[in-house]
């Protein structure tokens, strides 16, 4: 379930407070149904057969509140705002699974020969306190400033039980299976930027933002903790040169943090699959990374066309590794600092009306790719590239037709290869009742009921290759009814704390 709700309240010509509250609930299962055949030539002892049924459980709360005042001045483009926001943002996880030892097959519950169950839950609060003056000096310069300060926590709980036929009458504790993690992770900063408009056609930017970061983690398992801080430096600049009103030039560069989070940090050990085990690494170190890029803009009565080079570096790059397998065969996945990752990038993306009523718009995307990891003497590079489209043809009597479609070719990662994706949608809206009603219906992927994910691993120990099948063809039927007079609002201001690496594979057997 997603809500959300927006108030503006003018105090008078020149002050306005707003606020603005969302939430998105959600919840599900994972069935898997896993055959380990595990042969060993050299140690036959440790072979292994047995089939396992797992039911992976989920849940997550995300709910934020922001408060906004926002005062302006006679003197134009003159602004002053304070911002608060609270969210939340909570889940939960577990597994049960049943195994069945020397069998190909799933077999009666009460047959399972070893059960296991496990339940967690991930805690989550961030405050953000922000403050934020633009200051015109004449009508060609400006200076915006700020400060803000963002105050997180989270944290990880989970506890596992185990049943084994004929040894156990009812599920016990495991010891030394048990996780409680906290962590905290508490960013302030202070940012300045100047623009100057030198000419008509030349305007000029730079900037600068100066990050402190405390972290402090405590592992009540087994007593022990850290504490360290660092102060990250992040300078940025832009020239936007105007051959015209339609016509631009612009380079730009940029340094950017990304702070690993939860699905990152937590330590506690996923053994669904008892020859994989999947962990988080708490002692991360964020990503740094220098962007460069060069674009051009033009806009004329066919459309609009922006063609983007940019290249990308991160020196300290966060990446899924697999170590292993070890004397029993089991390899660990986890993550790490252990890469430098460069991405050299041509975008082109464009809008036209080839005829009257139709519009289209999208484009392709192509990347050269260098992953490095000098520790694990490893280094990976080539092409992948990806295509966007958008199109919509209006019909007499207020019918449109519209599709969508994104595909991508497989890209190199540090231990193997990705896979390629294709997704697309095609549909049709019918506008009524004096433009108030659309009725709209979609068809996702009609002509494949699943795509096919094949993701490769490939180290000097071990490969495989995973396979997943995601079912993707549906349909969604969806009824829009406008009511009342709109109001012209002002632009509200709001936070945006995009500085944590999200992503990251789900622990605890989701």
């Amino acid at each position: 379930m997603f809500g959300s709700l927006g108030l503006d309240y003018d105090l008078n010509e020149h002050q306005s407070l707003s606020l603005a509250a969302s939430v998105n609930r959600y919840a599900g299962h994972d069935y898997n149904n896993l055959l380990n055949d595990y042969v060993s030539l050299t140690q036959p002892q440790t072979n292994q057969l047995f089939t396992r049924a797992t039911n992976s459980k989920f849940s997550g709360f995300n709910g934020e509140l922001t408060g906004t005042y926002t005062k302006t001045y006679a003197l134009p483009r003159k602004e002053w705002s304070v911002l608060g926001q609270y969210a939340r943002n909570d889940g939960t996880f577990g597994y049960d699974f049943d195994q069945y030892l020397n069998s190909y097959t799933n077999l009666e519950v009460g047959s399972a020969s070893y059960r296991e169950r496990s339940r967690g839950r991930t805690p989550g609060s961030e405050v953000t306190l922000q403050t934020d003056l633009t200051q015109p000096f004449g009508e060609k310069q400006t200076l915006e400033t700020g400060l803000k300060g963002i105050f997180r926590s989270t944290g990880s709980v989970a506890n596992v039980d185990g049943l084994t036929r004929g040894v156990t009458d009812d599920f016990v504790r495991l010891p030394g299976r048990s996780t409680d993690f906290s962590y905290d992770q508490n960013v302030q900063s202070a940012y300045a930027t100047y623009t100057n408009k030198l000419t008509k056609k030349l305007t000029l930017s730079v900037g600068s933002r100066l990050e402190r970061t405390a972290l402090s983690a405590d592992f009540r398992t087994n007593d022990t903790s850290f504490v360290r801080s660092y102060l990250t430096l992040l300078p940025n600049g832009n020239a936007q040169y105007a051959f015209s009103d339609n016509n631009s030039v612009r380079a730009a560069y940029s340094r950017r943090i990304t702070r690993p989070y939860i699905d990152y940090l937590n330590p506690f050990i996923d053994r669904s699959d008892p020859k994989n085990l999947v962990y988080g690494n708490p002692g991360l170190n964020p990503e740094l990374t220098d962007s460069y890029e060069l674009s051009f803009n033009t806009n004329g009565k066919a459309g609009s066309l922006n063609v983007a080079a940019s290249m990308r570096r991160t020196g300290n790059a966060i990446e899924s590794i697999r170590l292993g397998p070890d004397a029993n065969g089991v390899t660990r996945q986890t993550y790490a600092n252990v890469a430098s990752n460069a991405y050299y990038q041509l975008n082109f993306y464009g809008s036209a009306k080839p005829a009257k009523g139709w519009d289209i718009s999208g484009g392709p995307d192509i990347q050269y790719i260098v992953r490095r990891s000098p520790s694990l003497g490893i280094e990976r590079r080539g092409f992948t590239a990806s295509l966007n489209f958008n199109t919509s043809y209006k019909l007499p009597k207020k019918f449109t037709l519209q599709g969508f479609m994104f595909g991508s070719l497989p890209s190199p990662d540090l231990q193997g290869r990705g896979s390629a994706n294709l997704y697309y949608q095609v549909g049709a809206k019918k506008t009524f009742l004096n433009d108030k009603a659309d009725l709209v219906l979609n068809f996702a992927a009609p002509f494949n009921d699943y795509w096919l994910y094949r993701n490769t691993t490939d180290t000097p120990t071990f490969s495989e290759t995973n396979r997943n099948y995601a079912y993707q063809r549906s349909f969604r039927l969806s009824f829009n009814y406008r009511f009342g007079q709109a109001q012209q609002t002002k632009q509200r201001k709001s936070i945006s704390n995009d500085d944590v690496k999200g992503g990251g594979s789900k622990q605890g057997g989701q």
